[in-house]
Formats: C-alpha cells, sequence, structure tokens
C-alpha cells in the first residue's frame, strides 16, 4: 500500500493542527501569564512532527521539532513569554504552513527557512541547549514469517472517530519499523483498505526500545485511543469489538460530493418533467401517477440526504480571521479585540467557500478605516482598544453574517462629496440612504483612503465582496453611525444548487424568484396606492412598499400580450428592505436547479441565474437583491 495516498489526510488534519497553533498564539499573547496555550501549543506542533516523519516530510519534521524544542524550554520555564518570541512563533507556524503545502506537493526542497531555524535554535538556547533533530531510521520490511511469536505484542485500537482509519494504521506500522523490525501483522495491511477494517489491529515488534517509548512513539502519530504491550501473549487473529462499534464519520473528497449534487440536480429536472407527463397520462393509467409520486417522494429524501451532507460549520472559514485581523491590527498600530459567534452554524460547503475572499476584504477595511488609532479612541472618550465582531446567524431559509466595528463610523458627508466631484451621485442628492452609501462604496475603483497601502485605497474591497455574493444569490447590507461604528449585513441562501422557488408569468415567459426571499403575495389594486421617492408603491399594514412592474422594467411587448386585469404583487424580504414586485401571474412553486448564468452586455443587472423548467424551457431566475 502505497503511503502517498495519505498525502491528503496529512494535510487536512495538519492544517487544523496549525489553524489551532494559530488560535492558541493569539490567546497567549493576549495573556501570555496563561500557562494552558504553551501546553496545546507543544502538542499540536509534537503531532505535525510524528506525521510529517512518518511520511517521510523531513524538512516538515525538523522544522516543526525546532519548534518543539523552543516550546518545550518555554513550557519548562513557566514565565511569560517577550513579544519577541510570540512573533517568532507566528512566524514560524506559517512557515510551518507552507513547508506542509509545499511537502504534499513533492516540493519540500524549495522551502528556505534556515534563517528561521537558527532564530529557533538561539531562542532556545537562551534556557537550555536544544535537542539534536530525530534520525530518520530506514524502514524495515514486514515479514509474517520472521521468528513467530517473538518480540513484543503490539495491539493498538484507534479511536472510534479518526477518519481514514487504514491510512492511520499504515502510518503507525510505518512509526513502529522505524524503531525496529515488524511482523506478524494481524489483520494484513491489506484488510487496512477494506470497509470492514474498525481500527484494531495487532503487530510483533522487535526492538531494543522500552515499553515507553514505543509507547509515545507510536501515540505521537495521533488518532490512537489504545495501545496494549505485551512480550508473551500470542497476537490473536481477529482482536474483540471495541467499545463504541463501527466509526460513524468518514471523510469525503469534496469533488464525489459536487459530482452528486449535479447528478441529483439533473435528476430535480427529470422529475419535474416526469410529473408534468404524469399528469397528461394518469386519466388513461392511474399507476403512472403512482410512480411518478413515488419516484419524487424518493428523489426529495435523496435530494436532502446530499444536501446536509454539503453543509459545514461556518468555523472552518472564520478560524483563520483572529489571525488575519490580528496581523493588519499589528500593521497599522491598532489595538483591535475579535470576536466571533455562531461558529456552529451551517452552510453549503459550496456557498462556504465563496465567502472567504469577501469577509476577508471587509474585515481588513473594518480594522483600516473603521477602528481609530489608540490615541484617537482616547479622545473620543472609548477604550483604546477597538472591537471587530464576526457572527453568523440563521434567518428563516437564510444564513446572515455581520461584520460590526465600534470604530469612527462612516462620514456621509465626505463620501457625498466624492461622489459628487467624480459624478457618481447627482448635484442635486443632499445626503446619502444606506443603500445609496452602499452603492456609492461598492463602485469599482471608488475609495475614501487618501493613499494607497498594503491594507487598502485601491477601492476594490467592496466591489469584490459586493460581487461575489451577489453571484451567490444573496445581497449585502450597511448600516453606520459616526462615531459609534459600522455593520455589514451579508444575507446568504444556505444551499446554491437546488432551491425552491416561486415561478411567475410576465407575458409569454416565466421567471423564478427564491422563496426564500418571498415574504407574502397581495393583489395589485386591492391595497392603498401611494408613492414613495417618485415610485410607485402600496401601503401594507401601515408600512410603505416600493413597487417595481416586471412587464415595465423587463420591456414585455404590451401588443403582443396585454396585462391581465387582476395582477399579483409578490412581496420581497430582505432584512428591514421591502419590495413590491408586480407580475402578471404565479404559475406554481417548484424546486429549480441553478445554473451559472453569463449575462450578455447590456442586460439589466435583474438575473442571478437560470434554470431549467419541466417542460425543457429555459427560466430566468430573478435576483432578489438587485430588484430590491
Amino acid at each position: 500500500m502505497d503511503l502517498s495516498q495519505y498525502a491528503e489526510l496529512f494535510l487536512a488534519e495538519s492544517r487544523e493542527h496549525l489553524s489551532a497553533c494559530n488560535q492558541l498564539l493569539l490567546a497567549w499573547e493576549r495573556n501570555p501569564a496563561s500557562p494552558e496555550p504553551v501546553g496545546g501549543l507543544f502538542r499540536s506542533v509534537h503531532t505535525v512532527k510524528g506525521m510529517a516523519a512518518t511520511m517521510g516530510y523531513a524538512r516538515v519534521a525538523d522544522l516543526a521539532h525546532r519548534m518543539e524544542n523552543l516550546l518545550d524550554q518555554l513550557r519548562r520555564a513557566g514565565r511569560p513569554p517577550g513579544d519577541a518570541i510570540i512573533q517568532l512563533l507566528f512566524r514560524a507556524t506559517d512557515a510551518l504552513e507552507k513547508a506542509v503545502a509545499l511537502a504534499v506537493t513533492g516540493r519540500e526542497r524549495d522551502l528556505d527557512i534556515a534563517e528561521l531555524l537558527a532564530e529557533l535554535d538561539r531562542a532556545a538556547a537562551r534556557d537550555a541547549a536544544p535537542s539534536p533533530p530525530p534520525a530518520a531510521a530506514p524502514l524495515a520490511a514486514a515479514s509474517p514469517a520472521d521468528i513467530a511469536g517473538s518480540g513484543r505484542l503490539v495491539q493498538i485500537t484507534l479511536r472510534a472517530e479518526a477518519p481514514l482509519k487504514g491510512g492511520r494504521a499504515l502510518l503507525i506500522v510505518r512509526k513502529a519499523q522505524s524503531l525496529g523490525t515488524v511482523h506478524n501483522l494481524t489483520p494484513a495491511s491489506p484488510a487496512f483498505e477494506t470497509e470492514d477494517f474498525d481500527g484494531r489491529f495487532a503487530f510483533r515488534l522487535e526492538t531494543s526500545a522500552d515499553a515507553a517509548a514505543i509507547e509515545q512513539a507510536l501515540r505521537g502519530v495521533g488518532d490512537v485511543e489504545r495501545i496494549v504491550l505485551d512480550e508473551d501473549e500470542a497476537p490473536a487473529p481477529r482482536l474483540e469489538a471495541a467499545a463504541g462499534g463501527r466509526t460513524r464519520h468518514i471523510r469525503v473528497d469534496l469533488r464525489r460530493l459536487d459530482a452528486l449534487m449535479d447528478l441529483i440536480g439533473e435528476l430535480v429536472t427529470a422529475r419535474g418533467r416526469l410529473n408534468e407527463l404524469a399528469a397528461r397520462w394518469s386519466s388513461r393509467d392511474p399507476a403512472i401517477d403512482d410512480v411518478a409520486i413515488q419516484i419524487s417522494r424518493l428523489s426529495s429524501e435523496l435530494q436532502a440526504e446530499i444536501i446536509q451532507a454539503r453543509m459545514t460549520p461556518v468555523w472552518q472559514v472564520f478560524d483563520r480571521f483572529p489571525r488575519l485581523v490580528r496581523d493588519v491590527a499589528r500593521q497599522l498600530g491598532k489595538q483591535v479585540a475579535f470576536r466571533v459567534e455562531g461558529k456552529e452554524i451551517e452552510l453549503d460547503r459550496a456557498i462556504l467557500d465563496e465567502i472567504g475572499d469577501p469577509l476577508v476584504h471587509l474585515l481588513r477595511n473594518a480594522v483600516d478605516h473603521g477602528i481609530e488609532t489608540p490615541a484617537e479612541r482616547r479622545k473620543r472618550h472609548k477604550n483604546p482598544e477597538g472591537e471587530i465582531v464576526l457572527a453568523a446567524v440563521r434567518e428563516r431559509a437564510s444564513v446572515a453574517i455581520r461584520i460590526s466595528d465600534d470604530g469612527r463610523g462612516i462620514d456621509r458627508a465626505r463620501i457625498l462629496q466624492k461622489a459628487q466631484r467624480e459624478g457618481v451621485v447627482s448635484p442635486h442628492v443632499e445626503a446619502l440612504s444606506d443603500d445609496q452609501l452602499l452603492r456609492v462604496l461598492a463602485r469599482s475603483g471608488f475609495s475614501t483612503a487618501d493613499a494607497v497601502t498594503s491594507v487598502s485605497g485601491r477601492g476594490v474591497g467592496i466591489d469584490v465582496a459586493m460581487t461575489r455574493i451577489r453571484a451567490l444569490g444573496g445581497s449585502i447590507e450597511i448600516r453606520t453611525e459616526p462615531g459609534a461604528g459600522t455593520t455589514f449585513v451579508l444575507r446568504l441562501p444556505v444551499t446554491l444548487a437546488i432551491v425552491r422557488a416561486l415561478i411567475a408569468a410576465v407575458g409569454a415567459e416565466r421567471y423564478a424568484l427564491p422563496l426564500t426571499y418571498v415574504a407574502e403575495t397581495v393583489e395589485f389594486g386591492a391595497t392603498a396606492m401611494t408613492t414613495m421617492e417618485g415610485r410607485d408603491a402600496i401601503v401594507l399594514r401601515d408600512r410603505v412598499v416600493p413597487l417595481v412592474d416586471l412587464r415595465k422594467l423587463l420591456g414585455t411587448n404590451e401588443a403582443a400580450s396585454s396585462p391581465p386585469q387582476r395582477r399579483p404583487i409578490i412581496v420581497l424580504e430582505m432584512g428591514e428592505r421591502r419590495t413590491g414586485i408586480v407580475v402578471d401571474g404565479m404559475v406554481s412553486q417548484q424546486e429549480i436547479v441553478v445554473k451559472a448564468f453569463e449575462a450578455p452586455r447590456g442586460t439589466l443587472p435583474v438575473f442571478s441565474g437560470a434554470t431549467i423548467m419541466g417542460d425543457g424551457v429555459p427560466a430566468l431566475i430573478l435576483d432578489a437583491a438587485g430588484l430590491l
């Protein structure tokens, strides 16, 4: 069995440990007197070192070993680390992350860290001489025929939740081979690749190492729940079942989930076609209708299970932001406390992968433009340490992500003056509403910075965020108050590929509106009419709701099809914003498969995608954010 096939497992687990290192370093920097972070750091780096050594990534193991030496000295000394040591450990963690990525792609030799290694050694030597790097022992070939029954019996039980147990077992065997000769492996290594392998195996180990050294080495590989060492008892051909039974979790390549989602999308389209045909033919043969109903139910259940399998907690993206905020704040000479809320909220993995860049831009803007310097905050009688909060909240069928700061807020008058000078806003506009402010800030190249720096000033941050979020079928809102801070709210659908939609008709065409943003429907003319900022509006429960007539907006040919006498209004809602969409009629509610839509030049920015209806005719998906 080729060890290289477990490179992805090594990469995934190393990233988890390195993420933990960043979190622990941030905690240690905030509270240097706390003894807990250094212990956690030591364990995480030690685990990465063990895995790297087993995989044969010598430079990764060497770097981790030098970090481990320094951490061990700090742990033994028991005194708070200075700022220089914390910064050195941050740089070493970054280098270790880069080393892991290079090693997995076979480019470990590209790593140039000689100076960093020397710094780590000098820092460790201030308290005690570092221990020498571990020598890589040659791997001995396991041979079941070698001196049957001799040597120590080693029985291993892996943790029930351990991913890819076969790969972990192989790494442990290879680790044992670095200590001596392994034979009588039970079950044999090919069994590690079967679904029946449950993480229990045994072997004989001939070695001069003592029991403590053996156990420490094997546990260092990770995910070991239990090790039993015995010199006399012969290995049983099958170990007794461990408590907890077989594992209930496995790691699945995201490409497989993507392929499943594509297939279920095609199935949903075919299901719609089948339901239409069944409606026509069920009067001749009721069995057709029964089969169609059963297939519809089964495909819906399958779809729900696949979507649930793709759901991922947002912490998997959020956990890298505390380090980002800390580094930007330090670069700008600011003090920032960063807090994350709602880390357990789940989103479709495809959406989660896309929101990282927008959040990076908004967080960097919050540190640079929002939070004031400590001196400025003191003048305003504020805590010299600013606060930024990143929070995820579930709202009906969507998720809201808020980035808020307690900084200076946005100077609307200054933005208005600059927008008027650049011709972005009419000279007659006296004040910017929240919506107008966001549109101005989201214009490509528009920036309030006086100079371009490595952090900001090029006018692309909010533009990038707006474009990406709108492409995902979401929206961005802004709220700001001078002297009190700014909040950006990103509203996103929970899943992207398949959504439930309201199908509306305008003339001879059909359009889809995701139900996530549909609040209610009313009849046009049945409620009081008024105007709002020059637009038609209705008064709905003492609230003025502006209207958008899709016939007029899309330029539907009145001669080809005149509007019906009774027209429905679909009321869309995003946060506090509401808009009524006047259509000719509502056709149905159904699940649709969202397809990417490249709008031709000149097309109105009110479409977020396209779908194929049950009769095979395409329909455009209306972008709720573009209509509000």
